[in-house]
């Protein structure tokens, strides 16, 4: 038995023919070939069209620019020495320093022409950048965090957190540790400003940073 896997169409046109007796009469013959698809939609594989159309909806499109102007806040919100961390164009950067200037309405406007401005950049590299800034922010939020409870246990506690400082940071100096910590043990006593207080944390911070 066999199975069919197409359908063969003939277009036809009509040619003038003559009878034996002199009549004009019309004949039919083929014009052209087709070969239909086997689903027999009538549409010639030969017209068939490899190119995909993707329809984007609006509120995709809404979304899209949010998180376009989302990423220029953003951008807008870091230091010079952050903005040297990002790969930006010198039109976006100057676009950026310009928003940083301004305020309120001004700000805001110039923050939507930021994002409109990224639509035609490639802001994976831009968002990585971020991405490890705020890595490194994060980082040394836990390192400040860290040295605070340090600090509180040095005034609270005995020697063995001055001796628990010098083994994390070899470099400290027992004697200036003992008298901030005395300091700052007067101060609290007192009810005076906390000057010592700041001045040990400090010390801490740049024991860290010198590590």
């Amino acid at each position: 038995m066999l199975t069919p896997v197409g359908l063969l169409v003939i277009h036809q046109i009509t040619l003038p023919a003559y009878s034996a007796t002199g009549i004009m009469i019309m004949a039919k013959q083929p014009e052209e070939w087709h070969y239909l698809n086997p689903e027999f939609d009538n549409t010639p594989l030969e017209e068939e069209e490899d190119d995909e159309i993707i329809w984007v909806s609006k509120s995709e499109i809404k979304r899209d620019a949010e998180a376009l102007k989302k990423l220029g806040t953003e951008l807008v919100e870091l230091s010079a020495q952050e903005l040297e961390r990002v790969p930006l164009d010198e039109k976006l950067l100057a676009s950026i320093k310009l928003a940083q200037k301004v305020q309120r309405e001004a700000r805001r406007r110039q923050i939507q022409y930021i994002g409109k401005l990224l639509r035609n950049v490639d802001e994976e590299p831009i968002r990585q950048a971020l991405d490890k800034l705020k890595n490194r922010h994060n980082q040394q939020i836990l390192v400040l965090h860290k040295l605070e409870d340090l600090r509180i246990r040095l005034v609270e506690g005995g020697n063995e957190v001055i001796e628990e400082v010098v083994a994390l940071y070899p470099m400290a100096d027992r004697q200036q540790l003992r008298t901030l910590i005395r300091n700052a043990k007067k101060e609290k006593e007192g009810n005076k400003p906390p000057k010592s207080f700041r001045l040990l944390f400090q010390y801490l911070k740049d024991l860290s940073e010198s590590a």
